[in-house]
């Protein structure tokens, strides 16, 4: 074990309150892009709530991935039949089912349109190239089998080449080369700076006005590089990347501290089951207010649909748990290549990055 594991060794283990905070922040926003992005697509115009969307581009999945490396190092010295179960196997499982899912609210107007052999088509692509918006899980398993390939490697190396690989915006127009190029930095840096990220949040809960005042002059700065069209260019936004991440493990870290937004912090323990299941309320809803014109402006429209693809995803898990379809959201042992012998765990505590 080298020295960096031996201190990410220190890292709580369990349940982090400030963990679940973060996760529920970015959760959210991750539906609310979606949210936003296929309101206005389908209205033909922007909304308010687009400038909100734009504010948190840089730092929306490089703070997800951060997170998901945090606790890799506690792991990643299984022996390899267990560690490929719980870290592709797992992921691999809900992302064959749910893209299923998806698909099958897809397919007849892509039928409709294209054929039923395009519909074949697009589900075998599906596989090799993730599907909606399920890419997230689709890239975890890769990055969790190439943190332990590269387990020997030198950090430093190892960490520069990631860089490198984000700094030259990749485009091939497959999604797993380029989004593998432009995150797995921030997945890695998680991994190797896990005790100095738990120390920063710790820090802030001992000095919770010094993280405000940090807190407020990243958000001046955020937004200032964002909305001038900064955020996006070489090394930028690398730099957004990184130092948003570490801005919303301190804004976690002062929610936790006070837990006032206990909600937020319920759809981080879940946010594996809002990312799963967010898609089909969030359509239904877009469509009929889009339909209805009940609501004229697109930005309440967008921030609605925000709010019922959460509660959505939520209600989906909370009926499916109700009548025992339990396998949508927690996989069952016929898909385990290792028992686990513990007492199952409810899907309510399953975590993106466990």
């Amino acid at each position: 074990m080298n020295g960096i594991d031996k201190m990410q060794d220190n890292s709580p283990v369990g349940r982090v309150d400030w963990v679940d905070y973060a996760k529920g922040f970015c959760i959210v926003f991750v539906v609310m892009m979606h949210s936003t992005l296929g309101v206005e697509a389908a209205a033909g115009q922007d909304g308010w709530l687009h400038a909100v969307v734009d504010f948190a581009r840089p730092f929306r999945m490089p703070d997800f991935f951060m997170i998901s490396g945090l606790f890799l190092a506690q792991v990643i010295d299984r022996n390899w039949r267990t560690y490929l179960d719980r870290k592709v196997v797992h992921f691999a499982y809900f992302y064959l089912l749910w893209m299923t899912i998806q698909f099958a609210f897809k397919a007849p107007g892509i039928a409709a349109e294209s054929g039923a052999i395009e519909v074949a088509r697009l589900y075998l692509v599906s596989l090799v190239d993730p599907f909606g918006t399920l890419w997230f899980i689709y890239l975890l398993p890769i990055f969790f089998v190439t943190v332990k390939l590269l387990r020997r490697a030198p950090v430093a190396f190892v960490w520069l080449a990631a860089a490198a690989l984000e700094i030259a915006h990749i485009d091939t127009g497959w999604m797993v080369p380029d989004e593998f190029a432009a995150r797995f930095v921030y997945f890695y840096t998680g991994y190797i700076l896990a005790a100095h990220i738990f120390a920063v949040a710790r820090g802030v809960q001992d000095k919770p006005l010094k993280g405000v005042v940090i807190l407020a002059l990243w958000a001046i700065a955020n937004g200032a590089m964002v909305w001038n069209g900064y955020s996006q260019l070489p090394f930028v936004s690398l730099a957004l990347g990184l130092i948003g991440a570490a801005a919303v493990i301190r804004l976690a870290a002062l929610m936790s501290l006070f837990d006032l937004f206990k909600p937020l912090r319920y759809c981080g323990r879940n946010s594996i089951v809002i990312y799963l299941a967010f898609f089909l309320p969030m359509a239904m809803t877009r469509t009929a207010l889009l339909k209805s014109g009940l609501v004229a402006d697109v930005g309440t429209i967008s921030a609605i649909v925000t709010v019922a693809g959460v509660a959505g995803a939520l209600a989906i898990f909370w009926v499916a748990r109700a009548v025992g379809a339990v396998f949508l959201f927690e996989r069952p042992a016929l898909f385990q290549l290792v028992p686990d012998k513990k007492k199952a765990v409810p899907a309510a505590v399953m975590q993106p990055a466990e």
